[in-house]
């Protein structure tokens, strides 16, 4: 071994994998040779028996390289050329084969000057484009560059299939100014599974990470690795859907939600029950919503999560559909085909909390780098994750990235962002002495709140056509109010008040629930001040909870029609809609994320069959009927009627859409009792349709109603200048509307 041209300090540390400045040794330097000066190749290939380089055009022959240590760092001097040129490595091994590489360390760094600017800022919405793995081609080289941000690491190296999984083949180049670490390795390309290597600032070498920014992850489970995948060159087919969102999405359009879990929607059970494809998903989901009339679809998250009983909750992989079902493309297929059938993709979001897996953000550089260092502000003492330090530009703006990235790149319509509560309080499930008070004392999360108001200025300012839906279940005030006005900036929340009470009453024997009419009526003291969603989700079917279907008390002819008279009630309530599969079928059997639904039950008798035609003509009569839907979020759309007949468990309201003589009656009888006669104030004469009864026989009910519909009669009631006299069935809501004139 002769002499080399660089100190042997800097040789252990390369060799050792600890040289933090691997630019600064590898690959083309400028050097001294006799007073003159030359080119310095040096080259760190472990296991090469020798090494040669190869520039056909610059160099007459291959040159030698000489070996400077043991391990395999090898340089060559080329004294008649100074400044860089292309090359290869004709590497032998120690069999005598050659291989011809390309040299990751003769190529320049691809990160520009305003993109590291950007990203110290924590302001590069397209941070997804620059970070992570992505294809490139480099002086006609193909390959992928690799850029991770870890500011507090000693050395920060990519491993993979490309190189043996050997951290001291290709460690990174360091951008100092932002903490992000870069490397082009030629050859790497679709399917290279990778990881990265990290030295943390104590010299200490933690767990192999999984790319933040991954696009996709390895199939084998539970295998975490990061998968080299583009996303470039689908063709979208749902040109038509995306041109028109903006008005499905409108405050006064109607919105329907099917909430889904793919992984226990259906299964293969000819084949092991195993999971469907996303391919297999797309065309059944969407065919199914449609029929049933939803206007969206929300699945619960489909963001790479390791534990499947986590449901999608506690993510890992931010930037990747998960691999259970399918590939990213086929994700695409998915949106895609429900687009073409008319129907919406909202995704859960979950920017509150990730889990601890070592191979995911934790500890990610040796350091607190995307939680809080203090456990009271950086643990979630529910769920036993971590929660994420929203004050750090760089975290926040990971986020925000992540938000953007499944609007653009996967064409979804909205991001119902889980457990904002918990966000928005720092002692949030915490006991005194368990949390740190915001600069003023309190107890807001002020970091927090203005990365959730930013959230929200950022994708609508954007995405004007799409959704934010925030899951909050306090009583923080104007969450679905701009910011400009003081508000978070949602454009919708879930109402969680509505759903406990209403709960709560109807799983009430019908005897006792006149004791409890407050829970069927206090939701309108407050259903305006946001823009709310009715939902009866996931959370409400698991745990113990029971399905909705067991909730209900009574036997089964009960049951069904409590679970009837609910969702009639639901729909004319305002506010928007959202059901979690099964409920739309009565589902007997509390979800479980390991089984599909029992869709056996739709043969099994009247009551599933009837209640599943019921939710398709609540959806298509919620969507057809203005009243129902344009005016959900002011006082002008709702009138009581009567909500004062406790004694008989009886509500009677009117919905009214922008033109106020558009109207629709809604009249709930929550008791088994059979009432003749009922009389109810309206606001016009005429013949009074009867748009729907949840007790027809057609719904599994015992078919008692009104003949079709009613006259009004010039009787005041109600303070209503007409009234009708109705036959109220039992355990069953009513929707009337004014016939047009000259009809009955």
């Amino acid at each position: 071994m002769r002499r080399a041209t660089l100190d042997d300090g800097a040789i252990r540390a390369l060799v050792a994998g600890a040289h933090g400045d691997p630019f600064a040794v590898l690959g083309p330097h400028r050097v001294d040779a006799g007073g003159r000066p030359a080119l310095a190749i040096r080259a760190f290939v472990p296991g090469a028996r020798a090494v040669r380089v190869v520039a056909p055009g610059v160099l007459p022959a291959p040159r030698a390289m000489a070996r400077l240590h043991p391990a395999g760092l090898f340089e060559a001097v080329v004294p008649e050329r100074a400044e860089p040129f292309p090359y290869r490595l004709e590497v032998a091994d120690g069999g005598g084969v050659a291989t011809v590489l390309e040299d990751p360390y003769r190529f320049a760094p691809t990160l520009g000057d305003f993109d590291r600017h950007l990203l110290a800022e924590g302001t590069h919405y397209e941070a997804h484009e620059k970070l992570g793995a992505h294809r490139r081609t480099l002086d006609g080289v193909e390959g992928t560059v690799f850029a991770v941000w870890a500011p507090n690491a000693r050395r920060v190296s990519v491993v993979g299939d490309f190189n043996g999984w050997d951290g001291r083949r290709h460690p990174m180049r360091l951008h100092p100014g932002n903490g992000v670490w870069e490397l082009f390795v030629p050859g790497a390309g679709e399917g290279s599974r990778y990881k990265y290597e990290i030295v943390g600032p104590g010299g200490e070498l933690g767990a192999l990470k999984a790319d933040p920014y991954a696009f996709a992850f390895e199939l084998e489970t539970p295998s975490t690795a990061s998968v080299v995948v583009s996303l470039d060159g689908y063709a979208w087919g749902d040109g038509a859907w995306m041109a028109g969102r903006g008005r499905r999405h409108a405050p006064g359009s109607p919105i329907a939600i099917y909430e889904v879990h793919l992984g226990s929607w259906a299964r293969g059970p000819e084949e092991g029950d195993r999971f469907l494809t996303y391919r297999e998903l797309a065309e059944r989901l969407a065919a199914y919503a449609e029929d049933l009339g939803y206007t969206h679809v929300e699945l619960l998250p489909v963001t790479e999560h390791p534990f499947y009983g986590s449901w999608g909750y506690q993510t890992i992989g931010y930037f990747a559909p998960t691999r259970r079902y399918g590939s990213p493309r086929e994700f695409m297929e998915f949106v895609d085909t429900l687009h073409r059938h008319g129907i919406g993709v909202i995704l859960d979001w979950v920017p509150a909390h990730f889990p601890r897996d070592p191979h995911g953000l934790v500890w990610f550089d040796g350091s607190h780098l995307y939680e809080h260092a203090d456990p009271r502000m950086g643990e979630h003492p529910d769920w036993g994750t971590l929660v994420f330090n929203y004050g750090r530009r760089e975290v926040a703006n990971f986020l925000l990235t992540n938000a953007l990235f499944w609007l653009d790149r996967y064409h979804v319509d909205g991001l119902r962002v889980d457990a904002v509560a918990s966000m928005l309080y720092l002692d949030y499930s915490r006991k005194a002495g368990e949390w740190v008070p915001n600069r003023y004392g309190g107890n807001e999360n002020l970091e927090a709140i203005a990365f959730l108001k930013r959230f929200n200025e950022v994708v609508y300012a954007r995405h004007p056509d799409v959704l934010t839906v925030a899951e909050e279940s306090t009583a923080w005030p104007m969450v679905s109010r701009p910011t400009h006005l003081g508000g978070l900036g949602f454009g919708f929340k879930w109402n969680m008040g509505w759903m406990h009470d209403l709960l709560a009453y109807m799983s009430r024997d019908p005897v006792h629930r006149k004791h409890h009419h407050d829970q069927l009526t206090f939701g309108l003291l407050y259903a305006f001040h946001e823009n709310f969603v009715l939902p009866l989700s996931h959370d409400e079917v698991v745990h113990g909870k029971g399905a909705l279907y067991q909730k209900m008390p009574g036997d089964d002819w009960q049951r069904a029609a409590n679970l009837r008279a609910f969702y009639g009630f639901m729909y004319g309530h305002p506010g928007k809609k959202l059901l979690f599969m099964g409920g739309e079928f009565g589902q007997t059997r509390e979800w479980h994320h390991d089984r599909s639904l029992d869709w056996h039950l739709l043969d099994a008798g009247p009551y599933h069959r009837g209640l599943q035609r019921l939710v398709r003509d609540l959806n298509h009569l919620y969507r057809e009927a203005p009243a129902l839907h344009e005016v959900d979020f002011e006082p002008a759309g709702f009138e009581w009627i009567d909500c004062n007949a406790w004694a008989e468990s009886v509500v009677a309201f009117v919905r009214r859409a922008r033109d106020p003589r558009d109207v629709v009656l809604v009249v709930c009888n929550l008791t088994p009792v059979t009432r003749h006669g009922w009389r109810v104030g309206v606001p016009a004469p005429g013949f009074w349709r009867e748009r729907l009864n949840t007790d027809a026989e057609a719904y599994g009910g015992s078919g008692r109603g009104n003949a079709g519909g009613v006259w009004a009669a010039p009787v005041p009631w109600h303070g209503q200048p007409h009234s009708v006299a109705l036959t109220l069935p039992p355990l069953a809501a009513l929707i009337l509307a004014p016939a047009p004139d000259g009809e009955a």
